[in-house]
């Protein structure tokens, strides 16, 4: 396979990357923090394709990034008062909910009943995920590799493991996001990123003062 790079700014870039995901292929692209690579999330061979491009374990879920929160309702299941509360607070942005996992997604993302999601605040991953729908999305190296910042970066460890890699510059953020489980009656982070326990402690105080 020859992997193909297209800079964000070409206007074929992202109905290209449509057309790539719909035939099955994986598309890697610049968030706000770290490239992404991506498969549609109700397409359960390419989510198998995703896990054996990057090397990574499959007892390990992958997460969904929304356009919007208002495709929360298609990947989760009764979210929680408090998940809905630091969506509003901080989506778009780097922070992944874990929320229980809607019955149409796929067991292949996650062997748990629960999966992360979270709608990233980058234009070209807004553009291709207002065009492409949700997709099951994990950071764009191989598993255990370093965490990729530019499209160079990228092809360097998945060249020829991917069909398409949208080039939309240096990535502004450079960390990977902060993941707080939402599925139980505290606030739980799972992994500590650009927001703070103290940001996100601030916002659920002001949802329900």
């Amino acid at each position: 396979m020859q992997t193909e790079t297209l800079p964000a700014a070409d206007p074929f870039a992202i109905p290209h990357a449509v057309d790539v995901l719909k035939n099955g292929g994986l598309v890697a692209f610049p968030t706000d923090t770290v490239y992404g690579l991506a498969a549609p999330v109700f397409d359960a061979k390419s989510i198998g394709r995703l896990y054996a491009v990057k090397g990574r374990s499959h007892t390990k879920a992958i997460a969904i990034l929304l356009a919007s929160p208002d495709q929360l309702a298609q990947v989760a299941q009764n979210p929680s008062a408090a998940a809905l509360a630091l969506a509003r607070a901080f989506w778009p942005g780097p922070l992944t909910l874990v929320v229980p996992r809607h019955p149409a997604v796929p067991d292949a993302l996650s062997p748990q009943p629960t999966i992360g999601v979270r709608v990233p605040d980058h234009p070209v991953a807004l553009a291709l995920l207002s065009a492409a729908g949700p997709l099951a999305v994990t950071s764009a190296n191989l598993s255990g590799g370093e965490n990729a910042v530019t499209a160079a970066e990228v092809l360097a460890q998945l060249d020829g493991r991917v069909h398409l890699i949208i080039d939309g510059g240096r990535t502004p953020g450079g960390v990977p996001s902060t993941v707080v489980d939402c599925t139980g009656g505290k606030l739980n982070i799972l992994r500590e990123g650009p927001i703070t326990h103290h940001q996100l402690k601030k916002a659920l105080d002001t949802d329900y003062s």
